[in-house]
């Protein structure tokens, strides 16, 4: 979620929680961990990418009026359709539990240093007790480079980004707003959320008479309840967590893509990237806190793939950075692979080998439309339900059988799972795992006349850093397989 700039923010302790924070959070929030000649270190890479060109996908599926007003015109109304419908359902399906999971990913720590950090809420991605040990490493300031480095509010990759001017470019309603201008304002909201004021009355049409939607074109989206965490698990007090639906900041800001979606996977990226020897399952674990801002019903299925699509961008454009690769990620790794084994007491993969792997079941069984039940597992279901959330069940929108599209600098994410392979063949094995082309959101056809290079939507980075490949004598590499042990073998002849 990003705070508007146009508007009085109300409540700000509360609301710094929010993504607004994200790339905005250096003039309200410290640093963790960083000392003031660190933060004033330049990085060629501290130009911070923009995001609107990779994003501009949706500009197919919806033509935004053009004033941020969340009002504008359906130009594919099957695709859009089927967006409130995966919402509608995901919503509906979540157990207690993962509404539990969801509103605890959507915490930030608040300006006075309360509440929890969201990077560290996805830290059952390392595995069971992996997990806890990070979570109680970042707790305790044992990693003040990691934390400096993921803090999602102000980490120099987790807080790098900002949607706040693509949410504006595109603007488009939250799901659980009200469609009718007229309805009353719900209980509790803010003045600022009344329908009169704030509204979906855009997609009224393309609502009407479906089975996920009021018989007014109110989709059907069910509010979580605010909540303490109690179980102090990533701090050391008790947290309340809270959805904000009636915080101007949110009711007001467009939901396309998503920002906390956007900060889960910066996170989720950077710890794959240090740990690669766990990255299908962190980056699991990532898809999983965008995919529960679905589940709050503050955000659609589209707009997480454009979270992870920003999240994606990031991280490249530091891990491409070769001055911030040696000072900041080299060092992070090393403290935290050093502060893991010690408190494990074997070495990282050892640890690994004898851990509960990350799990989640988030609909108790049920099956999503166009999907599977999504539940993960071990490494390999991991991978089947980061891939299958990538798409989330639609429909080509165009050709699925163009050519790969691997955007530039994308290769530097896989650095620390190849480290002995060169540029070239990093991108061969992107090109190799990405998804078909033709889904919404891909890219493919407008980078071939130049104006978004390369498509972030199909990078499927979990079957990349989990391949086993084979290097021919050429210099060439060939994908074998996915979803194991990552292998590299190199023909002598």
């Amino acid at each position: 979620m990003a705070l508007s700039t146009s508007r009085p923010i109300p409540r700000l302790r509360r609301l710094l929680t929010a993504t607004a924070v994200v790339g905005a959070s250096a003039a309200l929030l410290a640093p963790v961990g960083v000392t003031p000649a660190q933060a004033a270190a330049p990085y060629p890479s501290d130009t911070k990418p923009d995001l609107v060109a990779p994003l501009s996908g949706y500009s197919s599926l919806w033509q935004t009026s053009g004033l941020n007003d969340l009002h504008g015109t359906v130009k594919n109304s099957a695709t859009l359709q089927w967006n409130d419908r995966v919402t509608s359902w995901i919503n509906q399906h979540a157990t207690k539990a993962q509404q539990f999971r969801a509103l605890q990913n959507a915490a930030y720590l608040n300006s006075d240093g309360s509440g929890y950090d969201q990077s560290n809420s996805i830290a059952d991605g390392l595995g069971q007790k992996l997990g806890r040990l990070y979570a109680h490493g970042r707790i305790d300031g044992a990693l003040p480079k990691v934390a400096a480095l993921i803090n999602s509010s102000s980490g120099t990759a987790g807080g790098y980004v900002s949607t706040t001017n693509a949410k504006a470019a595109f603007s488009y309603p939250r799901p659980f707003l009200n469609v009718d201008p007229s309805a009353p304002k719900v209980e509790g909201d803010t003045d600022a959320c009344a329908p009169s004021k704030v509204n979906g009355s855009s997609l009224a049409p393309i609502r009407k008479g479906k089975s996920w939607a009021d018989a007014k074109g109110n989709l059907k989206i069910t509010r979580v309840p605010a909540t303490v965490d109690t179980t102090h698990t990533f701090a050391g007090t008790d947290v309340t967590l809270d959805p904000i639906y009636g915080e101007a900041g949110l009711c007001t800001g467009g939901s396309y893509p998503s920002g906390h979606t956007t900060s889960a996977y910066e996170a989720g990226i950077t710890l794959a990237t240090l740990l690669p020897e766990l990255a299908p399952q962190i980056l699991a674990r990532a898809s999983e806190a965008g995919n529960n801002r679905i589940v709050l019903g503050v955000h659609y299925a589209l707009d997480i793939i454009g979270g992870r699509i920003s999240g994606q961008v990031a991280l490249a454009s530091r891990w491409s950075d070769a001055k911030f690769r040696t000072e900041v990620l080299a060092p992070a790794r090393a403290e935290l692979v050093g502060y893991l084994e010690a408190k494990c007491g074997a070495r990282l993969a050892t640890c690994i080998a004898s851990d509960t792997p990350y799990l989640n079941n988030s609909y108790g069984g049920a099956t999503i439309p166009g999907g599977s039940k999504q539940r993960v597992t071990d490494r390999s279901s991991a991978l089947k339900v980061y891939t299958e959330r990538l798409s989330y069940g639609f429909a080509p929108v165009f050709s699925t059988r163009l050519s790969p599209s691997v955007p530039k600098g994308a290769e530097a994410l896989l650095r620390t799972t190849f480290p002995t392979l060169n540029n070239k063949q990093r991108r061969s094995i992107l090109a190799q795992t990405e998804i078909r082309s033709g889904h919404p959101l891909d890219t493919t056809l407008t980078s071939r006349i130049g104006t978004a290079p390369g498509s972030w939507q199909r990078l499927n980075l979990a079957a990349a850093m989990s391949a086993s490949v084979v290097v021919r004598v050429d210099g060439s590499v060939k994908v074998i397989g996915v979803g194991g042990k990552v292998k590299v073998r190199h023909l002598k002849h």
